[in-house]
């Protein structure tokens, strides 16, 4: 006897999600609220995006390795030891801080362009590196990402306290005293949360000496003059600027909120932060100048420590493109220039 299969006994075809939205190359998101970070755009650069692995041998001058600093949240981050130690004369090495950028959207602390950036930084500085994994929109809207580097801080504090297990690079070569934060565009914003809600938090003996925002994701609702007429880089292009904020931000939120606008009316005063010392680190053609250049004079109005660095013929997050660091005088000579900068504010501080 043949059994009649019904049409209900068929399996249901899985339906095929689609891309709802997309920025070029970087970032697809899905209807079911899903991302894609998979680099889809020109293979000769698809290295600098990355993952460089770790190596306890000191490789150039510097090794690195990955830590877990908190078992249930599986928080991490990247340390970059530099083989110069002044520990033998006595002296620790300052501890930096670091929140990588990509509009809270994506990369991650170990792509190549940081690797490359931040082995570097240790060298010049004679600086322990620690670069803080960060969670990333749409998966994890603000504030995760700025509440995850605030934990990373806090961390830090915990082991000059000894009251997180020890973390041998830092609890014996670093010097707490010395602590700086370094942010790469929206990693700079970070940069700048951490260091205003340090204000209110009893540090000791762990002492921030200064934070050091680079090209910082800082806009408004508004167009800017430099939004308009700036030329748009890989790095920085309006679409994605506008689809980035649009991912990251709580939902309802403008470009005005006071993680992105800390200047602006939406954000405590500046005034009234105890902020440490800023080197505030500007490009010439940055397509964000104007509003990263209405933030330092906010700083200056409020008598805030703020030191300015302006790099010269080059745009948004240009020494994290290795291609053009190698191949162009300008980028690779203002990179140097930006390294050595840091390093002299590191060593005043």
């Amino acid at each position: 006897m043949n059994t009649v299969q019904t049409f209900d006994s068929f399996p249901t075809p899985k339906k095929q999600k689609q891309v709802v939205e997309e920025v070029s190359g970087w970032l697809r998101v899905y209807d079911d609220g899903s991302a894609d970070r998979t680099w889809t755009g020109p293979p000769e650069v698809k290295f600098m995006a990355e993952p460089a692995p770790p190596h306890l041998n000191f490789v150039d001058g510097v090794a690195t390795k990955d830590v877990t600093i908190d078992d249930n949240s599986g928080r991490r981050v990247r340390i970059y030891l530099p083989e110069k130690d002044c520990a033998a004369a006595g002296d620790k090495l300052p501890i930096i801080l670091h929140f990588h950028g990509g509009g809270f959207c994506i990369s991650q602390a170990d792509w190549y362009m940081y690797y490359a950036v931040y082995t570097r930084l240790a060298r010049v500085a004679n600086a322990i590196v620690v670069s803080c994994y960060l969670p990333l929109a749409p998966d994890n809207r603000l504030p995760a990402a700025t509440e995850t580097g605030y934990a990373a801080f806090l961390w830090l504090r915990a082991l000059s306290r000894g009251e997180a297990a020890r973390e041998p690079w830092l609890s014996d070569r670093g010097n707490f005293d010395k602590v700086f934060l370094v942010g790469d565009s929206s990693g700079a914003n970070i940069v700048h949360h951490v260091a205003a809600r340090a204000g209110n938090d009893d540090l000791a003996p762990l002492r921030l000496a200064g934070a050091i925002p680079i090209h910082p994701g800082f806009c408004r609702s508004s167009r800017s003059k430099s939004e308009l007429e700036q030329p748009e880089t890989p790095f920085l292009t309006l679409a994605m600027l506008d689809k980035f904020i649009a991912f990251a931000l709580p939902e309802g939120s403008t470009k005005d909120h006071p993680i992105t606008c800390p200047m602006g009316s939406a954000a405590p005063p500046i005034s009234g932060l105890k902020l440490p010392p800023y080197l505030y680190c500007v490009a010439e053609y940055d397509l964000l100048k104007d509003t990263e250049m209405e933030f330092y004079e906010a700083m200056k109005e409020a008598n805030k420590d703020i030191e300015l660095l302006v790099n010269s013929g080059v745009g948004h997050s240009f020494y994290l493109n290795k291609i053009a660091v190698d191949m162009d005088p300008v980028t690779g000579s203002e990179t140097e220039r930006l390294l050595a900068e840091i390093a002299k504010f590191v060593e005043k501080h």
